[in-house]
């Protein structure tokens, strides 16, 4: 099997897609709830909201299609923008608490109010890109291992 034929969305790719759908769901949600009901309270945070939505929908679909070359080198600069996101909001939230007075986005205190999952999902999926790269070494072994097991009685 190639480098570039082995299948990048088994295992923890796919839970991976799925938590990037949900944060794109949440964050999308929210922003467009306090953009159309409050965003004359707190604009740089409703905007600052709205761009987390953007990362994480734009991250999902670069996740999905990162099989080539152009959304895999897409998914690099969303989820790096993401965590440089969530670094800066989540600093800013805590050391100038005015500028996000509404606690209104999902960076706000590094993503406390979603247990610290925008904190550490951009660090998964950069591994996980970075583990999956195109050109990254297989596992030579493994497929003649499976076979070899597969022989195998089990009685």
């Amino acid at each position: 099997m190639s480098p570039t034929s082995r299948p990048r969305m088994t295992g923890i790719g796919r839970v991976l897609v799925v938590v990037y759908a949900i944060m794109a769901l949440a964050a999308t949600g929210r922003s467009l709830v306090q953009i159309v009901e409050d965003f004359d309270n707190a604009p740089l945070a409703y905007t600052l909201s709205a761009a987390s939505a953007v990362v994480y929908i734009l991250a999902t679909v670069a996740l999905v299609l990162s099989g080539s070359a152009l959304w895999y080198a897409v998914a690099w600069v969303a989820i790096g923008f993401e965590l440089v996101g969530v670094l800066v909001v989540g600093t800013l939230s805590l050391t100038h608490p005015d500028l996000f007075s509404h606690d209104a986005t999902v960076w706000s205190g590094f993503g406390y109010g979603y247990f610290w999952v925008p904190l550490v999902l951009p660090f998964v999926g950069l591994w996980w890109l970075y583990t999956h790269r195109h050109g990254a070494p297989v596992d030579e072994a493994a497929p003649a291992q499976a076979a070899v097991s597969a022989e195998r009685s089990s009685w």
